[in-house]
């Protein structure tokens, strides 16, 4: 396995593109979504998109807090219920954070790492990143979300985030 490296904004070679379909699972899929779970977990993140590593294909991979990895490709939103105002952040987007307002729940179909018709219900924090990550897939940003520009706040990076303003 290996972290790869993160696209940061404004790189838009893949950040703003729509990502292919994966044709099929294969080896170097299989090594991608490993190599994705290392780079997302060494980067402290909940989720992270194929985009986001350089690579345009829809892959995602999440993983909550004490929870075990998961991975999906070709994901597709099924369904969105509710609403929750969220801060959010993004691996792509260093050093900002944002107030917008997400689904509270969601539901997601997508295949697993081995091919299998994979179907997830989320709410709260899973569904949050499940749409991000799912945004990323069709070259967007949860700063395109942020309705007002004083939604949109600096991180110091003395304060924890938990207590930063705004």
């Amino acid at each position: 396995m290996a972290v790869l490296e993160i696209c940061h904004f404004p790189d838009d070679r893949v950040l703003r593109q729509k990502a292919k379909k994966v044709p099929a699972i294969d080896a170097s899929i299989e090594r991608l979504i490993d190599d994705m779970i290392e780079t997302m977990q060494q980067a402290r993140g909940v989720g992270l998109a194929a985009p986001q590593v350089g690579v345009s294909l829809r892959v995602i991979v999440l993983q909550m807090p004490g929870e075990e990895p998961i991975a999906l490709i070709n994901p597709e939103m099924v369904e969105r219920s509710g609403e929750q105002d969220v801060t959010e952040g993004c691996l792509s987007v260093p050093g900002y954070y944002g107030h917008i307002r997400r689904p509270a729940e969601v539901v997601v179909k997508g295949k697993n790492r081995w091919g299998k018709a994979s179907r997830i219900k989320a709410s709260g924090l899973m569904a949050e990143a499940l749409e991000h990550e799912i945004d990323h897939l069709n070259g967007m940003l949860y700063i395109d979300h942020v309705e007002d520009p004083e939604n949109l706040h600096e991180i110091d990076p003395l304060v924890p985030l938990e207590h930063q303003p705004g």
